[in-house]
Formats: structure tokens, sequence, C-alpha cells
């Protein structure tokens, strides 16, 4: 059965939706393991300089908690689908921070308004990847980086995941769309024009992409 891009955002949404209240409690399932990825975005962050950061599927906002910890006079800015997540979010009153509901594959930011993009364990919820990858690259200041975290295998493992498991997970309420290979991410960074710093498959299965907007000259 072929799902359309809007039907897979309208699953995410309400995936989300009713996992906003318990996403970062003791109670929150299979989302505890979006943890695994906060201190390596947090690791990338710290070899950077940067005063804009866009969390493109910032969730309830726990990597932009961390952040304000670790950099507490920076501009954040969340962006997510989930009604219910930003709500969520806004709730912390995080200072300097701002949240809205929207789509990660149109991000609605003037061109050149971030020094960073971070995205952890969202982007296989995109059924456009490479609209993503563009518009990373259009609100990235010259210079600046996105460091992404995601899923990733490769063979008849990532067949069976796309395949098999995420269909099901589908009928369960997920908003799954698919996983992809290293080789894959970095065509996406080349259509984009975004330079792969960094791309490894690290342990559990986890993507981890650091890429560049090169200046033009």
């Amino acid at each position: 059965m072929t799902i359309s891009s809007e039907k897979y955002k309208q699953l995410s949404i309400k995936e989300f939706n009713k996992a906003a209240e318990k996403y970062e409690s003791d109670e929150a399932g299979i989302y505890k393991l979006c943890k695994e990825d906060y201190l390596p975005i947090l690791d990338e962050i710290k070899k950077i300089e940067f005063e804009t950061l866009l969390d493109a599927g910032c969730g309830t906002a726990p990597m932009a908690s961390l952040l304000k910890e670790a950099y507490p006079n920076k501009k954040y800015t969340g962006i997510d689908l989930s009604e219910k997540m930003i709500e969520k979010a806004k709730e912390k009153n995080l200072e300097n921070t701002e949240f809205m509901v929207g789509d990660c594959e149109n991000l609605p930011f003037e061109e050149g308004s971030f020094d960073v993009v971070i995205n952890s364990q969202s982007f296989h919820h995109y059924p456009n990847p490479q609209n993503f990858f563009n518009s990373v690259y259009k609100v990235l200041k010259p210079g600046g980086r996105l460091i992404l975290r995601d899923n990733t295998s490769n063979g008849v493992l990532r067949w069976i995941i796309n395949y098999i498991e995420i269909p099901l997970f589908n009928l369960t309420g997920h908003g799954d769309v698919k996983i992809y290979s290293i080789e894959q991410v970095k065509e996406f960074c080349k259509n984009a024009n975004l330079e792969v710093e960094t791309i490894q498959k690290q342990k559990h299965f986890r993507l981890h992409l650091v890429a560049v907007k090169k200046d033009k000259n």
C-alpha cells in the first residue's frame, strides 16, 4: 500500500501529539532511546562557534533545555509538526528561545538565519528527505553546520526495516517513513550543496552526520 506524503505527516502528528505528555517522563517507552543522541550532538556543538541554532523536529525541547544550560546566552528556535509537542516545549519558558509548529521539509525562515541546525531522531519521519536537506541549506548561514542523528543500516536489514517493520509500526499509529544508508545520506547532502564533514554509522545503528554550507566564493 502506498502512503502519500500528507498521510505520513498526519500519522506523525497523531503519534507525537499522543506521545507529548510522556515524552520526557519515565513512561516514555521507545522514545527513551532518543536520549542516546543528545550527548553526541552536544559534543559536536562544543567544537564550533555559534549564536543562532535551529532544532528541527524539536519535540518537547529536551535538546533546547540542555543547550540553554550549556550555552545560556545563545538564541534558539525549535520547530515541530506536532502541536502538542510545541505546547509542552513552550511550557518550559526557556529564555531567548522560540518554538513554532511547522514542517521541516519547508523551513519557514529567511535564507541564512542560523549558524547551526540540529536534527535528532526526526529525519526518518520525512516523506521527502531531499526537501529537508535543501531547506536546511537555505536557512544556514555560509559556514553553518547541520548536525543530524538518526538510524541507519545497509543491505537486507535495511530492507526488512523499511518494508516490513516500519509498515507494521505505521499500522499501530506511528509515522515512520524510511531509514537510509550512509551513501544515500551523502547523496542528499551533495544534491543540496552541503559538504559532508563527518558521517558515520555508530553503535546501535546510529547515523551521525555533520555537514557544512560552504561559502559561495
